[in-house]
């Protein structure tokens, strides 16, 4: 991702995660636009919570958080650091955000996922990641959420059916990689 990032020009890039000055830095820098979008931090919000009637249980309101959170004006990303964005979200919005990122991504752009193996321990809390000039990413706590889900390769396979491709790699701190391509 590094690589397509230092040559490709002018990439509009699209972060899913707490707000990285980093980020920003390094990605316009590098001359591209970029776009924050916290959505695990938003989706937290009891906004987001509501009863249709007072003897149902509350439902998520997944079209309004898309209509608020994911409305990019138009814009077509080249790239998406989804980061781990999907381990911390709730279940109704798993399908609705992949396929969000579907519609607002170019052919041919790619997405970089990260995906815990599991569903606690130390390395399994909310992080801000921050790109470095190295082919490392460093983690930042940053938040209390916790994992409500682990995919394996199957599961992610299935989220991604839509676009072209994917590639896994394994990386450090119980943590799986995963680049797809739109």
């Amino acid at each position: 991702m590094l690589r397509y990032f230092k040559e490709q020009p002018n990439l509009r890039v699209l972060d899913i995660g707490p707000t990285s000055p980093n980020n920003i830095n390094y990605l316009t820098n590098l001359g591209h636009s970029i776009y924050m979008a916290d959505l695990v931090e938003e989706a937290a919000r009891p906004q987001w919570l509501a009863a249709q009637r007072e003897d149902e249980p509350a439902a998520f309101n997944v079209d309004g958080f898309i209509a608020e959170n994911m409305n990019f004006a138009g814009r077509a990303f080249d790239a998406v650091l989804l980061w781990d964005a999907l381990d911390f979200l709730p279940d109704p919005l798993i399908t609705p955000v992949v396929a969000r990122l579907h519609e607002v991504t170019a052919p041919n752009a790619l997405l970089l996922g990260f995906f815990h193996t599991r569903e606690t321990g130390p390395e399994c809390t909310y992080c801000r990641y921050h790109l470095t000039e190295e082919a490392t990413v460093q983690m930042q706590q940053c938040g209390s959420h916790a994992v409500l889900r682990v995919y394996n390769n199957r599961n992610i396979e299935r989220l991604f059916a839509a676009f072209s491709s994917y590639k896994f790699f394994l990386a450090k701190d119980n943590v799986r990689e995963v680049i797809v391509t739109r």
